[in-house]
């Protein structure tokens, strides 16, 4: 991949529609999620068009906290799953990433639990809570259970958007770089309505 990757969508859109674009600026993935599914299921195309099917995230279970979301490739073999660590996730986001086999083989954590309190609280002020993700943007490290970073989601400064910015801190393989794109998603995905 042609790092960084960066991933933006429209906080005001009706159906979450996320653009995944690489260092030249190229499309490399598009999701548009389906709206009132009691159980996520979202698809990753290469284009706006949906033509080409890339890659799966779905739900094991029906809206629960710490749902287990299971990453799959356009062929339907299972390459992963991400899920959310329960009540410790309250405080600050925690999830483990598991590989093919079901072993954890990353973890991704936010850097700064403050980060989400101040923005929470601003956010709820008229006016000037339209403006708490330009100025409250959270960072989260992917890093292997060793305490090995891998990788770096930060949030980007923007006006009525999220942008996240996906950077490699170490040479990451094949299947590394899809789990950590996909895993990235999904958490970004389910952490929208923060920051």
């Amino acid at each position: 991949m042609n790092y960084p990757i960066d991933l933006s969508f429209k906080l005001l859109a009706i159906a979450s529609q996320i653009y995944i674009r690489d260092a030249s600026g190229q499309l490399v993935g598009y999701v548009k999620q389906k709206l009132f599914k009691l159980k996520e299921d979202i698809n990753i195309f290469a284009d706006e068009s949906q033509t080409k099917h890339l890659y799966n995230i779905k739900a094991d279970r029906v809206l629960d906290f710490s749902a287990k979301y299971n990453l799959t490739d356009s062929a339907g073999r299972h390459l992963g799953a991400i899920k959310r660590q329960g009540m410790r996730s309250i405080w600050k986001a925690n999830y483990d990433i598991f590989d093919a086999a079901d072993g954890q083989v990353m973890k991704i954590n936010e850097e700064n639990g403050w980060i989400k309190v101040v923005d929470s609280l601003v956010g709820e002020l008229p006016v000037v809570g339209m403006f708490t993700g330009y100025f409250f943007n959270p960072s989260y490290i992917i890093s292997r259970p060793d305490g090995t970073q891998v990788a770096r989601l930060q949030k980007q400064p923007a006006f009525f958007e999220g942008k996240f910015q996906i950077t490699p801190l170490i040479q990451l393989s094949e299947d590394e770089e899809v789990r950590v794109l996909l895993s990235s998603l999904s958490m970004t995905l389910l952490e929208r309505s923060r920051g």
